[in-house]
């Protein structure tokens, strides 16, 4: 976990084991983490930093997949009227994005 030095976002790492249960079924013979795990990871680094929950999802892009073991980072920053930008990032390409509200 890397907090960085502005208290305005913060940045943690993730990934998925090949066993992860979810892969069994999303899809088999070809697994993908599931966009619901992503999101998942972005409410657990919300949680780690700032010791709150998401109250809505406003919007969410998922431009690319990440596979089982492909290490990503999860970045968040935030907005004006307590909304958080987040970010899913594996070697600087962007997999997914989007806004969500704290609570």
């Amino acid at each position: 976990m890397t907090e960085s030095v502005d208290t305005a976002s913060f940045v943690r790492p993730l990934r998925f084991d090949a066993a992860h249960p979810s892969f069994a079924g999303h899809f088999p013979g070809r697994p993908i983490v599931a966009g619901v795990l992503l999101l998942e990871e972005a409410a657990a680094a919300l949680r780690e930093w700032r010791g709150v929950g998401i109250r809505q999802v406003v919007d969410a892009k998922f431009l690319a997949p990440l596979l089982p073991g492909e290490d990503a980072d999860v970045e968040l920053v935030a907005q004006d009227a307590g909304r958080v930008r987040f970010t899913v990032r594996r070697a600087g390409e962007t997999l997914v994005r989007g806004t969500f509200e704290a609570g």
